[in-house]
């Protein structure tokens, strides 16, 4: 079986063609740089290209608060774009199963924790990233659709905030856990971060989301979106101070009110995927952290010098 990975050559993608190729299957990859999926021309172009019989959908415009600020309109165009052109051509060219990767920031704001998928539509999700996860809901309504209509098995996750080595350490694009990793290794004295640090996020390591799509692909078949996550919470100054010890720095933590928290809560309730496909997150947070410390420090010069 031939198997496409939209967004191979990104953080998540990359880790899951490692994945796959160890596993024996044939690869295709698909950059930006070579296809742009939000253009319909060079979405046609690589599945004619590529042909493939399975497709896991990871490309996405992603990024942290400050970005999902700077560019809502571009999160809300290229997300959903990406995934219309994605679901087309798989239905066009007869592909056998489509799994495609969601996020949790298309929770509502203020639903009930942990987040169980039954509650997806229960409100509307946080400001702040709002364009984005109503994209990724629109491609969850389109997978469905085309299940209904043309018996396309495509299947939808919501994986938790993922990280782990490879991830994206610029300091204008990147999530949390890259941003607080890369500011407290950079500077030993102060670090000056958004918020009041109360929210709680959940946080999976990207290893283990990787299992979770091999898991799915193979086993799942269903309509429903299925969650990906350990079930831990944590709140941002919890994990800032953890990251702090991990990392060594002994500066000040210093919280800037007058910027966003974000979404108030996040953690997710994995259950069904434990259920359906035998998924369960394996790396604990402080091991996840130290492993992706370990990767930025040997990379450190490596990731400035793409940023400059």
């Amino acid at each position: 079986m031939k198997t496409l990975v939209t967004g191979g050559g990104g953080f998540l993608g990359s880790h899951l063609v490692e994945r796959l190729e160890a596993d024996g299957q044939e690869v295709a990859v698909s950059r930006r740089a070579d296809y742009d999926l939000t253009s319909w021309d060079d979405a046609q172009r690589l599945f004619r290209d590529v042909r493939p019989e399975r497709v896991f959908h990871v490309a996405g415009e992603v990024g942290g608060i400050g970005a999902n600020r700077a560019s809502p309109g571009r999160f809300w165009f290229a997300n959903l774009m990406m995934g219309a052109h994605v679901l087309e051509l798989s239905r066009r060219h007869g592909v056998d199963k489509l799994v495609i990767v969601g996020t949790v920031c298309a929770y509502p704001k203020f639903a009930q924790v942990p987040f169980r998928e039954d509650d997806l539509w229960s409100g509307y999700p946080e400001e702040t990233n709002a364009p984005y996860g109503v994209a990724k809901k629109s491609i969850l309504v389109g997978a469905q659709s085309y299940r209904e209509q043309y018996g396309l098995n495509s299947i939808f996750l919501l994986p938790a905030n993922l990280y782990g080595p490879r991830d994206n350490f610029d300091l204008k694009t990147s999530h949390v856990i890259p941003d607080l990793i890369r500011k407290m290794l950079e500077s030993r004295e102060r670090v000056l971060l958004w918020g009041d640090g109360s929210p709680t996020r959940e946080f999976l390591f990207v290893d283990d989301c990787v299992e979770g799509l091999a898991l799915a692909a193979e086993r799942y078949n269903g309509a429903d979106p299925i969650n990906l996550g350990t079930g831990d919470e944590i709140s941002i100054r919890e994990l800032a101070e953890l990251i702090a010890e991990l990392t060594g720095f002994e500066g000040e933590i210093e919280w800037d009110s007058s910027m966003p928290n974000g979404q108030p809560r996040r953690s997710l309730d994995a259950s069904r995927a434990r259920e359906l496909f035998g998924f369960e997150a394996k790396t604990g947070l402080r091991e996840g952290l130290e492993r992706t410390i370990a990767w930025y420090r040997q990379h450190a010069a490596a990731v400035a010098g793409a940023a400059s």
